[in-house]
């Protein structure tokens, strides 16, 4: 198995790294958070995990992509009373 290569793109301002692995490709959501505040990536990347919207992508990106999602489990965590919601910031 050969090492990701790393390689980085500019938007808008921001330096944010990309891992290239043989088939798939991983973007750091921490530099990505740095753009919004960069004192506070991880209060912004716990927040977005929160998010229902992003549960819900997530949980259908595990369907399409992992053989052995277990889509009861997740029903669960997705309806658990314990998911609170990101607050919007303007």
């Amino acid at each position: 198995m050969s090492q990701p290569r790393k390689s980085v793109i500019e938007v808008q301002g921001t330096v944010v790294t990309i891992l290239s692995g043989q088939q798939e490709d991983y973007i750091s959501l921490t530099d990505i958070a740095r753009f919004k505040d960069s004192e506070r990536t991880d209060y912004l990347i716990q927040n977005w995990m929160r998010n229902r919207n992003t549960i819900d992508f997530l949980g259908l990106w595990e369907r399409l992509n992992n053989p052995v999602f277990n889509p009861i489990e997740f029903d669960g965590i997705r309806n658990s009373g314990k998911l609170r919601f990101a607050q919007l910031k303007v």
